[in-house]
């Protein structure tokens, strides 16, 4: 069932089995559904937006809130009749077989460098993992470096860490601009009084993943590239096999990062840093880069350079053999 409280609790129906993905299904009798776009026009088939109730079930409005009931009761022209609607503040979408997908609430898009996101949309493809029970994206991170952050909970009993498959699981269904920069797995999502997600008491992003065992840097140059991955990320600490863009890091801190070494004299192309993305990686390709030797290539052109002369003298001689 689904419903806000403005529509007399509930709205729409749906029966589900364990082995589908659940939906928000089909309005109740004398209520009816609108997926409406950001100039309150019907969006088609598939394509999200907001969703807003009419019907019998409606409310007169807020008691002594008429600028709040003029908000979110409006009269609109639909299909060649007048309907009084109720913004419900939620994102969904009709899908094909006429139920309704239900995608999270407008107020928690997030816009994230250049990018809106639905943090919905994330969720609803976490919770496609068979292993996954819940799924609840939010912002974190510093003014200077906003980072998405998925907390997950298991769907079995069993203590399965989740967090280093779900990375390499998203890459195929989500846009890099969508795929979050910190997992975190939790025994069960905190909630409110009203059995709601509380977003604002999830835990601090669990910053070291993909790596059981934290591995100190072992030479003065991993320890100075680690001191600019602190730094540049705002973390406590990382290891010599800590992956930048698993810890928090993007392509505008990765420009940051490829500024920053260059500024200390290693010659460097920004694309090294998504080929070499562990401290151990990319140190052991500085290193092979911060003396290049040209002797290994000048031999070989004056070998070639010695072997295309003999073979002239050698044609030269049998030329003037054969006038000979």
């Amino acid at each position: 069932l689904y419903g806000p409280s403005e529509d007399t609790t509930y709205s729409t129906w749906c029966r589900v089995s364990q082995e589908q993905r659940p939906t928000i299904g089909q309005p109740i009798a004398n209520t009816r559904m609108y997926i409406l776009d950001t100039r309150y026009q019907p969006a088609p088939v598939g394509v999200p937006g907001e969703l807003c109730i009419a019907g019998d079930g409606l409310a007169r409005g807020y008691l002594h809130q008429p600028d709040l009931t003029a908000e979110r009761f409006i009269e609109l022209k639909l299909f060649g009749s007048t309907e009084r609607v109720y913004k419900a503040g939620d994102r969904a979408r009709w899908l094909p077989d006429g139920h309704l997908e239900y995608l999270g609430r407008l107020d928690h898009q997030i816009k994230l460098r250049g990018f809106r996101i639905e943090p919905g949309e994330i969720e609803a493809v976490l919770c496609e993992h068979e292993a996954v029970r819940e799924a609840v994206v939010v912002l974190r991170g510093t003014a200077d470096n906003p980072t998405l952050a998925a907390y997950v909970t298991s769907a079995t009993d069993e203590d399965v860490a989740l967090t280093p498959h779900l990375r390499d699981w998203l890459t195929t269904r989500l846009p890099a601009y969508m795929m979050p920069g910190f997992f975190t797995q939790l025994d069960k999502l905190p909630l409110t009084p009203n059995g709601k997600i509380d977003r604002q008491a999830l835990p601090a992003p669990d910053t070291v993943q993909h790596s059981t065992q934290l591995i100190a840097p072992q030479n003065d140059l991993e320890r100075t590239l680690a001191q600019d991955w602190q730094h540049l990320l705002s973390l406590d600490t990382v290891g010599r096999n800590t992956n930048f863009f698993e810890c928090g890091g993007n392509s505008l801190i990765a420009v940051r990062l490829h500024q920053q070494l260059q500024r200390q004299g290693h010659e460097l192309k920004l694309t090294d840093l998504f080929h070499y993305p562990t401290i151990a990686l990319l140190a052991r390709h500085l290193r092979s880069t911060q003396h290049p030797s040209f002797k290994r290539t000048l031999p070989h052109k004056q070998t070639r350079a010695s072997s295309q002369h003999r073979q002239r003298r050698r044609r030269a001689r049998h030329h003037h053999d054969s006038q000979r």
